[in-house]
């Protein structure tokens, strides 16, 4: 509160504005409630059916109940909510960390499947939730809504949100389940954003053979090239940092060069009409391959903390906005005088998110299991429950990308953008408050933990070694320290009968030893100056 006497005498100075010193108070209270938030998470972090998402949208919906009773009814929230804000500044560090701690051995091991659940998945589940909101809204008279309208909402209810699922899922435990619904959940919601903006981009007025080409060409080329980009840009980072070798001079300038060279890869995809997180994704995962390898070991603890902390506070800021903003007068005004008519929309969303998501999980993972020889790769039928369940909730990017479509700067003036607005937030809400309490004892039910032993193997999250789990085993060595303790590999003979050997995770490997690697650095590359990694903890991570 210091910071706000400070900002009421700059007022009193003339040096502050009042709006200015408004936005001080509203910065004041939004800081708070996000510490706020981070106390009661922790105070509930032994009982885990209520997550941070859900413990920061009840404070939210909570605080914009007293602001509401505050200014009169006037308003709930304390910012207007801005798309900008939310896909420059909030997006970039949430999806970077995830492409930067993802195991990376087993979201490429899936890759093919993780594909077809992310895109071919996500484009049924569009095609379904907007041809049913054709069929279904038009018949109720909820306001004028155009071809481009409908197709929005299959794109707003086609992202994913599967924050609930993986704060109660084990990668160590339920390594293909984990890698599937994550892999999944960063790719499906890059999809919806190319499908968003691809939408908006095109005549959907006269639909025609060529227009549908058109359109499939577009998101095939947004996707390959935003997927390149990313690739680029942790490429050109780990070889200027392996080039110079800043770490010996200040190893602030390498956690900064990081940071900053991830945030111009997003800004550069936006900048170019691409997708930001598929691009700022992949450049996370070339990163933490080779990047994070070449810089000292302290600034190898720094970015991985650095890189969590952003992502933390910016997840704990969405849901927080979106719990005030729910109780957003302006929008639930137009809707007030048809409540009934505004729970069958939400009930309608909602059912084709249901059949949406079913009608892709099960056939798709029918097609997987054809693929694959291996028995332990397969999906189970309740492994597919458990993936059907993780996507069914929806979260801050189907809010800000309704925001975009049916809002101007938060404010909208017609009844059936508000009819679709509160829709959208009443879904988010449902479905995250619901859904995200009744995963933890659906897992339970569908997916009792039967490797306990596996989880001795884990790595706490906050040491090093958690991120030191190779991207492709180079097999080199007989032992792997797993908790302080030597385990034996298997023999050669034993891995080539249980596994061939000429994959193209084989020739990957030899491709990425021969010229990459060496060229690029990465693990077994690390240039030994004073001030860098020792030999011997280079030695440990192999």
């Amino acid at each position: 509160m210091a910071f706000g006497l400070v900002a009421q005498q700059l007022v009193r100075l003339g040096i502050l504005s009042t709006s200015d010193h408004a936005s001080v108070v509203s910065i004041n209270l939004f800081v708070a409630l996000l510490c706020g938030c981070i106390v009661i998470g922790h105070l509930l972090e032994e009982s885990r059916w209520i997550n941070e998402s859900i413990t920061a949208l009840v404070i939210g919906v909570c605080t914009g109940v007293v602001i509401l009773l505050t200014t009169k009814g006037k308003s709930s929230h304390i910012f207007v909510f801005s798309e900008d804000l939310f896909f420059i500044y909030l997006l970039p560090p949430i999806i970077f960390n995830a492409g930067f701690q993802v195991k990376k051995k087993q979201f490429f091991r899936n890759f093919m499947t993780i594909m077809l659940f992310g895109a071919v998945g996500t484009l049924i589940s569009f095609f379904i939730i907007s041809f049913g909101a054709i069929e279904l809204f038009r018949k109720m008279d909820i306001g004028s809504l155009d071809i481009g309208d409908f197709l929005a909402i299959g794109a707003i209810f086609s992202a994913t949100d599967s924050v609930c699922t993986l704060q109660v899922l084990n990668q160590d435990e339920t390594p293909l389940l984990y890698s599937l619904v994550f892999g999944e959940g960063v790719v499906n919601d890059a999809t919806s954003v190319v499908l968003f903006n691809a939408i908006q981009n095109f005549d959907l007025v006269h639909i025609d053979a060529i227009i549908i080409l058109k359109f499939v060409g577009n998101f095939g080329y947004l996707f390959l090239s935003s997927t390149l980009l990313g690739a680029f840009g942790g490429l050109l980072s780990a070889y200027i940092i392996k080039k110079l070798y800043i770490g010996r001079h200040s190893t602030d300038r390498e956690v900064a060069l990081m940071i900053l060279m991830a945030y111009l890869s997003y800004m550069l995809a936006e900048l170019l009409n691409l997708s930001g997180i598929l691009t700022v994704f992949f450049c996370g995962i070339v990163m933490s391959h080779y990047t994070w390898h070449n810089v000292t070991e302290s600034s190898r603890v720094t970015t991985k903390h650095a890189f969590a902390t952003l992502s933390f506070i910016a997840e704990t800021f969405l849901f927080l906005y979106v719990g005030m903003d729910a109780l957003d007068i302006e929008k639930w005004r137009f809707v007030s005088d048809s409540p009934g008519k505004s729970l069958r929309v939400s009930s309608i969303l909602l059912g084709l998110v249901l059949v949406g998501r079913a009608a892709f999980v099960f056939p798709l993972s029918f097609l997987s299991n054809l693929t694959k020889k291996s028995t332990d790769e397969k999906i189970i039928f309740k492994q597919q429950v458990t993936i059907w369940w993780a996507g069914l909730m929806r979260g801050a990017v189907s809010i800000a990308l309704a925001y975009n479509q049916f809002t101007r700067s938060g404010h909208t003036q017609l009844r059936g953008n508000a009819f679709l607005i509160t829709s959208t937030i009443t879904v988010v809400l449902f479905s995250t408050v619901v859904f995200g309490l009744m995963t933890k004892p659906l897992i339970r039910f569908l997916l009792p933990h039967s490797a306990k032993h596996l989880s001795s193997m884990s790595s706490e999250p906050s040491t090093p070694k958690s991120l030191l789990s190779p991207f492709l085993e180079n097999g080199q060595g007989s032992e792997v320290e797993v908790g302080g303790e030597f385990a034996s590999r298997p023999s050669s003979l034993r891995m080539l009968l249980s596994k061939p050997t000429h994959t193209v995770h084989y020739y990957w490997r030899k491709f990425d030893n021969a010229f990459m690697r060496p060229m690029f650095g990465g693990r077994g590359f690390v240039p030994f100056f004073p001030g860098s990694p020792t030999e011997q903890s280079a030695h440990n991570w192999q």
